[in-house]
């Protein structure tokens, strides 16, 4: 099925899509910043490099970053 053809059958994909987006820079961003700021380096990898739509930057905001 062509790009353009989903598309028009799933007109709800292209808003789902933006919020997902935004959702991850949000919470990725947040992570990045204490991560930098904590000095956890491998932690600033992971978070850099893996998309888990916010999964894992928000268990380390909450269970590894300090304060």
């Amino acid at each position: 099925m062509p790009l353009e053809e989903c598309l028009v059958s799933v007109p709800w994909l292209i808003p789902l899509l933006i919020v997902l987006i935004a959702w991850d820079l949000v919470w990725r961003g947040v992570a990045l910043w204490k991560a930098g700021r904590n000095a956890h380096l491998i932690w600033f990898i992971c978070l850099f490099i893996f998309n888990t739509l916010g999964i894992l930057p928000i268990i380390y905001i909450f269970a590894f970053s300090k304060g």
